[in-house]
């Protein structure tokens, strides 16, 4: 399983895909002060990408550490920005 959830974090790790979105956004759900190692994410659909995205504008969760890919790390870490 690409998630391995722990008490207060969850490890995503090789590729993430559509099936582990609503897992992993109950979960998030459950933990508002949740962790995201996402070190060995190798891949996160637009699904999973987009609970992780909500999470962080809603909720107190922290990605630590990021993916080594370089482009999700940095959309990632970008503010969110409204209109």
């Amino acid at each position: 399983m690409p998630i391995e959830f722990k008490r207060r974090s969850a490890v995503l790790t090789g590729a993430c895909e559509v099936e582990e979105a609503e897992t992993l956004h109950g979960w998030l759900l459950e933990q508002p002060k949740a962790s995201l190692n996402l070190r060995h994410c190798e891949y996160l659909h637009t699904a999973v990408l987009q609970v992780i995205l909500a999470a962080k504008a809603t909720a107190n969760i922290t990605l630590d550490p990021l993916p080594s890919d370089s482009w999700l790390a940095r959309v990632l870490q970008a503010e969110n920005s409204a209109p």
